[in-house]
This record gives structure tokens, sequence and C-alpha cells, in this order.
């Protein structure tokens, strides 16, 4: 076990999760991530491993068949399979988001049909904000979903879907104005509707197209896709927890933790990053000595070392914040920040430890240096992240009088 990144106070089965997921790790992730990585191949072996392990159902209350853990559980588990391969971890965190926002939100119905199935990872979820014309402008939602009879009918293109092809049920936020006059605010006039297709690419269910993958600098092997919904036909029940113009605050209530999970990712690469540095180090030689005994490269590893340790305490502090039932948008936003900044940042330093090796393929350094930039724009840019953590400071510390 590293001695870097360690959480004090786990209970004997949060350790032996971690150190079954960890094991799983390095056997099963990292000696094949590297090629599956460059070949862009989705990985299903390690996809039915994880489901071996109960990985999908690990925040899923017990009563549904899942594992019933906390956040900071999933988080510590998550961190270690980044620590392998980032989009790994991808594939886990949109299912884990709907899964989430199910648990929260769902009506009883719902919960019933969906989440034994997600906890067996039988159904796989993904959801879906962003838009072709918007990122962190959620306001700005075009899509929409109009009430017919017993039914709403979908319209609306949607953008950077991950598991958009694997998943067979997703999450999709749009328009609704259905009881909400002209003049509301948008985010009161948007729901959250709970789409169910087949796995695949092209049209996947009558209505709804998934067009195909999108080819990304990183972040390979986990299918990132749009979704074409044209005269997309869904049954009122399919609405998250059966009440139009809630779709907002579900949504970001599972972006939220999501955050959290995006710093764990940080955390995981910036560790594999860390571990690839100081190994090189040892190995390498010049002016007749390892390069790890001169200084130059002892103080880059002690600044590596210092940031892994640093976004790991943040990231822990977040989730427990959420496990406690307190609001914790402020910590999850710090986490998310610090944690995509400086797993660039470490990324970099290994990056320039192996000097012209890491420019090559065959070094694993060189997909973490691709990987990387994507956590710093996924669950909000760290502008974003930096707006929400200015506004709740103000918040805390408001003047009186």
């Amino acid at each position: 076990m590293s001695r870097l990144a360690q959480t004090a106070g786990l209970t004997d089965i949060q350790q032996e999760i971690l150190s079954t997921v960890r094991d799983f790790v390095d056997k099963e992730i990292i000696p094949v991530a590297t090629e599956l990585e460059h070949r862009d191949e989705y990985p299903q072996q390690i996809v039915d491993g994880l489901k071996e392990l109960g990985l999908f159902g690990l925040m899923i209350p017990e009563e549904y068949g899942g594992l019933g853990e906390s956040l900071l559980t999933y988080a510590l588990c998550v961190e270690e399979i980044a620590r392998g391969w980032m989009s790994v971890s991808g594939i886990i965190n949109t299912h884990f988001i709907v899964a989430y926002m199910l648990k929260q939100h769902g009506t009883q119905e719902q919960k019933d049909t969906f989440l034994p199935r997600m906890a067996a990872g039988e159904v796989r979820g993904a959801f879906s904000m962003s838009e072709p014309s918007l990122g962190s402008d959620v306001s700005a939602i075009t899509s929409k979903g109009v009430k017919d009879g017993d039914e709403y009918v979908l319209n609306g293109q949607k953008m950077w879907l991950t598991n958009g092809g694997t998943s067979t049920l997703v999450a999709v936020l749009c328009r609704s104005d259905e009881g909400h006059p002209e003049g509301t605010a948008p985010h009161k006039s948007m729901t959250t509707f709970l789409v169910e297709k087949e796995p695949g690419f092209g049209e996947v269910r009558p209505g709804l197209t998934i067009p195909g993958k999108i080819d990304k600098m990183g972040y390979k092997g986990v299918d990132t896709t749009e979704l074409i919904m044209d005269g997309l036909r869904i049954p009122a029940n399919r609405v998250l927890g059966g009440t139009t113009g809630r779709g907002f605050y579900q949504m970001m209530d599972g972006v939220e933790v999501g955050r959290v999970n995006v710093a764990a990712r940080g955390c995981g690469v910036a560790q594999r990053a860390f571990e690839l540095g100081v190994s090189y180090a040892q190995q390498r030689h010049t002016f007749g000595k390892a390069i790890a005994q001169h200084q130059a490269i002892q103080f880059k590893l002690a600044e590596m070392a210092t940031k892994v340790e640093a976004a790991h305490a943040m990231m822990v502090n977040a989730a427990r914040k959420k496990d406690s039932g307190e609001r914790n948008d402020l910590e999850a936003g710090m986490a998310k920040y610090l944690a995509s900044e400086y797993c660039k940042e470490v990324v970099e330093d290994a990056f320039r430890i192996h000097g012209g090796y890491g420019f090559s393929k065959e070094y694993e350094i060189e997909r973490l240096y691709r990987e990387a930039p994507m956590l710093l724009i996924g669950e909000g840019t760290a502008e974003i992240q930096k707006m929400i953590i200015g506004r709740r400071l103000l918040e805390e510390y408001r003047l009186q009088g």
C-alpha cells in the first residue's frame, strides 16, 4: 500500500473493500490499460469484473440489492480505479450519479423498477445535461418535453454523454413549460426524464438516436456520444420524482456528488503519475547517478507528493461532509478544483522526469498526460468551481448590519 493518500478512521469493511479494489486494479486494469486505451477499446472484461465485485451497486441501499456504502467509500474506490485507468472510473461515475438521483428523488415505483437491476449492473446509467451550444450554462437548455396525454414528447440534441452507447437508462434534462407560466425562471421549468433504451448506436428506440462515439484526445475506451431526440415518447411515470419543474435541482444534486467523484479521479491519476515518476527517477541514471539523487528531481518529487496528499485530504473532507447530511457544495467545489489542477501539475512533472521517453507511447505517462486535461472540464470548469466557491464564501462571511 502506498504511503501517500491514506485515509484515517475507516472501518474494517471499508478497508477490506478498498484492499479488494486495489488488488483488482493492480492485477486486472494496470497491465492492460495502455494497450486498450491506444486501441480505444471498451474494457468489457474489466467491467464484468467490477460487476462481480458489486461496485455498480456500491452506494445503492441493501434493500435494493446494493452494498449500501457511503459516498466516502465510493470516492476512495474511484480513486483506486482511476489510478489504474481513468476511463474505467468514468464508466462507473455516470451510472452512480443516476442511481444516486433515483435513490434521492425517484418515486417508489421508479426505485423498485430500476435500483435492483442497477445494483446488479444489468441496467447501466448515463445522464445528460449539456447541449452542442452550451456547457456550464444549464439555464440555456433548449431540449424540450411537451405533455401529450399520458406521455411526454421529447425533442432536442444533447452532447457529451459518457456511456451514451453502452447505457440502457439515461437521465435527460429538458425544458417542460407545462404548469410553469411564461416568465418562470429557467431553472424552475426543467424536468428530468428517465429514458430507457437499447445499448448500441444508431436509432436505439423510436425517436432516439445515438450517432456514434466522439473521437477524443484522451479518455478513450469509454464511449462519449451525442443524443438526438426527435419525437421521442416517454410515459408520464418516467418523470423523475413524478413532478415536473424539479429537474434542475435533481441534476445539481447529482452533479454535486459527481464533483467529489471527479476530485477522486484527479487524486487517483495524480497518485499513479507520482508512482511512475518516483520509480523512473530511481532507474534512470545521468552524470553517474540515478536522477532521483539530483536535488532538482527531489524537489519535483517533494512537490508532487505534497499535492497528492493535499488533494486527497480535501476530497475525503468533501465526501464526509456529504455523508453527514450537510450541504457540501463549497467543499465539493474546492476539492474538484484543487484535485483537477494538482492532477494536471503532478502529471506534467512526472512527464518532465521521464524526459524524451515521456513522449513515447511505450510509457504509461504519455496516456496520463492526455487524460488529465479532461478533469479540468468535467463536472464544471475551474472557473465555474471558483464562482461556486466565491458565492458560498460570501454567504458564510456576509457582513451583518
